[in-house]
This record gives structure tokens, sequence and C-alpha cells, in this order.
């Protein structure tokens, strides 16, 4: 028997290894730029999950990659608490709806919406270079304040367009996850006022985590049946590792690289899909 082929959890080794390492990277990526799911759910769908079961036991395991990563962030969560609970609410009650629709939709309408999300992600991804920039003019021009400088203002209250804004990425990430974390610096660099790009990115971390453990808890409950644990403790153990590695690899390498890899991988997974809905 080929070293490659033995069975280990009910898949083959080669397997296994590539899912730990895309959890891994995951979580790695997760402390410092966001996008790990970009990274894990084509990995588990190219190994042979199904697309919701992959989405399912993606979110679950990278609740571990959360907590180290919020962890990391505890002193620039404290300096931002005048923020927290109103955005906290926000994407609870967004990744309730986003999980729900996950739940209650048939299978094959995910295995259909999910090419079409993985290809806004990605997109985001790509454009996320061009979107600080314009988020950095546009915070210069309007608060006299370049989000990512260090900056004695502290970072003020949830007004109600950043709630709602909040709530919508909640829901997106409840039912895809992918990108999330993206899409909310993209919105702290144009909404939140105060504080600098690593208080951003620390109200990120945990609102991520917010979304991806109400999420979990919500698939325990109602979709129990649609989680692969195997999936779901791969990514876990391998994600709490990246994550808390994960800030000395990203010193070491460019932005670019990282995005670069995202988009590979992305692109790798969305073809797989779009296979199996051609052979369906």
């Amino acid at each position: 028997m080929d070293l490659l082929t033995a069975p280990v959890l009910g898949m083959d080794l080669w397997q296994v290894a590539l899912v730990l390492l895309a959890g891994f990277w995951a979580g790695t990526i997760n402390s410092i730029i966001g996008s790990g799911t970009l990274v894990t759910f084509p990995v588990l769908v190219a190994v042979g999950f199904p697309p919701v079961t992959a989405q399912v036991s993606n979110a679950m395991g990278l609740v571990a990659s959360g907590f180290s990563g919020t962890y990391g962030y505890r002193r620039e969560l404290r300096e931002s608490r005048a923020l927290l609970p109103r955005l906290t609410l926000a994407s609870f009650l967004g990744a309730v709806i986003g999980a729900t629709l996950l739940t209650v939709l048939p299978p094959t309408v995910f295995a259909s919406v999910a090419p079409c999300l993985l290809v806004l992600a990605l997109t985001i991804v790509v454009l996320q270079p061009r979107i600080q920039a314009w988020v950095r003019r546009r915070s210069a021009g309007e608060h006299g304040h370049v989000p990512g400088a260090d900056s004695p203002v502290p970072v003020g209250p949830a007004s109600p367009a950043l709630w709602t804004l909040v709530f919508l990425t909640g829901i997106y990430g409840g039912y895809f996850v992918a990108a999330q974390g993206v899409m909310l610096m993209a919105i702290f660099g144009v909404m939140l006022v105060g504080g600098t790009l690593v208080h951003a990115n620390a109200v990120k971390t945990w609102l991520s985590l917010t979304v991806n453990l109400t999420a979990a808890v919500f698939y325990l409950v109602f979709a129990f049946d649609r989680i692969d644990w195997r999936a779901v403790l791969l990514i876990a153990v391998s994600s709490l590792v990246g994550g808390s590695v994960g800030a000395r690899i990203g010193r070491r390498m460019s932005p670019t690289a990282l995005r670069v890899t995202i988009v590979v991988i992305g692109v790798a997974g969305l073809v797989s899909m779009l296979s199996r809905l051609a052979g369906a």
C-alpha cells in the first residue's frame, strides 16, 4: 500500500496532510489579513467534502484560530470597549440569519451560490490594496487621521450606518464566512473614528470570532448531521497553531505573496466546485 494513500480517519494520508496544512495556513493569515476560509474551504471541497458540509465544518474548525487571534489583541480590544457591545450584537444577529439561511435552504442552493460568493471574496482580496489606499486618502481628508498611524484619538462609538454594515457582513459571514474580515477592515477604514489600524484589526478579529462561534453553536443545534468531525478536528488543531504563530510568519512575508497564495488556492477550489456542478 502506498504511504500517501494509507487510511487515516477514513481519509487518505495525503488528504489529511493537505487539510492540516490548509488549516495551519488559514490560521496564520487570519492573524495577519484575514481570508483564511479561502484556503480551507476550497481544500475541503477538493478532497471530497460536499460544499455545505465543507462550509459548516470549516466554520467550526476555524473558531480555534479566532480565539488565539483575539487573545493576541486583548489590549487593543480593551481600548475599543466603547465600540464592542453594539457591534458584537450586530455581528451576532447577522450570523444567526446567515447560518439559518445555510441550514434551511436546500444544499443545491449553496452549491450553486458558493462559486459566485467565492469569486466575490477573491475579488475583494485582489482589490484590497486599492481599497486600503482609498480608505487612507478618504480618512485623511475627512477626519485628519490616517488609518494605520499612531493616534491618541480613542475609538469612538458605533454609528447607525456602521452598525448596519457590520450586521450585513454578519449575515454574509454566517452564510459563507470567506473574506468577512477583509470586508470589515474596508468598512472600518471608512466608518471608524479614532484608534489605529491595529485597533480596527482587533475589532475585526473579535467580530469574525463572534460570527464563527455563533454559527458553530447554531450548526451544533440545528445542523448536527452536516458536521464532519474529522474536518473540524483537523482544521481546529492546525489553525490554532497557525493563529499563534501567524504574526511572526507574516512579518517575513509580503502581503502580495499572501494574496497570490489565497487567489491560487481559491481559483483551484472554484474550478473544483464548477466541475462538480457541471457533472451534476
